[in-house]
């Protein structure tokens, strides 16, 4: 794990070097949300989502059918990220720091970062974010103000990598709240051999801007 300061190192960093990141199996993380250091991760073991082996829980499948929440992409991403970086029970602070939500917010301006989110009476209520490279999507964050919010952006953006081609489904650490979806843990080593094919494809970012209904996403 490698530390930089925002105002050493890391200050001369930007949206290309983070995407070398991500080619080599490396992703940042800050200590604190006032904390200006950025950390570059590479876990022993990652958590990965396999797509063509993605399972949607009974319940939860009809309720993307039932369409209880709109499904939005990339219309309000820096939103996402605040709400990623909001306190929650049972995560008071964030990783998501100054340096942090400025390098991917210009990530999404260059095409490089998603928002999968979902709405209810025009208000969001949850949502996702994260990095595609090639073949490969790195899942970064996620948030929930209601029931489901998020694990219905999940279903969505999994409906659209398959659809779109891509091979990989970063979720870096595996979570009981992952493993429900079929999230497995697989070595770094692993890991890179996956990716490694996964960065010879590049996944068709059209499917985030194509009209996607519940039944499909979980068609």
């Amino acid at each position: 794990m490698t530390a930089h300061s925002a105002t050493g190192p890391f200050a001369g960093f930007g949206p290309d070097d983070l995407l070398a990141c991500y080619a080599r199996g490396v992703f940042p993380m800050g200590e604190t949300r006032d904390d200006p250091s950025v950390f570059l991760v590479e876990p022993e073991m990652r958590g990965v989502l396999p797509l063509d082996a993605f399972r949607v829980p009974s319940r939860l499948a009809r309720t993307v059918r039932q369409e209880r929440f709109q499904v939005r992409i990339d219309t309000a991403f820096a939103a996402v990220l605040d709400g990623c970086a909001a306190p929650a029970a049972g995560r008071e602070d964030t990783w998501i720091n100054g340096p942090i939500r400025r390098l991917y917010v210009e990530l999404h301006a260059r095409g490089h970062a998603h928002s999968v989110e979902t709405w209810r009476d025009e208000r969001l209520v949850g949502g996702l974010y994260g990095v595609t490279l090639g073949g490969a999507f790195f899942g970064e964050s996620m948030f929930s103000r209601e029931r489901d919010a998020s694990k219905v952006a999940l279903v969505h953006l999994v409906a659209r990598l398959r659809r779109g081609g891509w091979r990989l489904l970063d979720a870096q650490f595996q979570t009981d709240h992952l493993s429900q979806f079929g999230a497995v843990e697989t070595p770094q080593a692993d890991y890179l051999t996956l990716l490694a094919k996964a960065l010879t494809v590049t996944g068709d970012a059209a499917v985030f801007a194509q009209p996607l209904s519940g039944s499909e996403a979980v068609g």
